[in-house]
């Protein structure tokens, strides 16, 4: 079961998964009180939010070059995290209807590299 007081103590770590117009400044957000991966399956993107480029200009690179914050595509890296939180995609159609693909995969993805006990939102 997590313990929220090891997260008052700031010794747990989060994950979030996915870094769009949504993770990312989460991430960056939670960044200021705890160690934060975040976490991408775009090498790509990872790679450029590693040298503090934002290429949606959501957040500066003053802001990326956290020392709470490690962005990576590697997940093995879930597992070092107790708290994950996904943040990807669900554009809809025209109907009005979500995609949950990217949901059911990075779902997946998780479970297959969480750590027992952790919690996923």
């Amino acid at each position: 079961m997590l313990e929220f007081e090891s997260f008052e103590k700031k010794v747990e770590k989060i994950c979030v998964v996915g870094l769009g117009y949504v993770g990312l400044p989460l991430a960056v957000a939670f960044s200021k009180q705890f160690l934060v991966i975040g976490f991408d399956i775009n090498k790509i993107r990872v790679n450029e939010l590693k040298n503090g480029i934002d290429k949606s200009l959501e957040v500066s690179k003053n802001k990326l070059n956290n020392k709470n914050l490690f962005f990576t595509n590697d997940p093995r890296k879930i597992c070092e995290c107790r708290l994950i939180i996904i943040t990807v995609p669900t554009p809809i159609d025209e109907h009005n209807i979500p995609d949950l693909n990217s949901i059911k995969s990075a779902t997946y993805l998780v479970d297959q590299y969480m750590d027992k006990g952790s919690v996923i939102v």
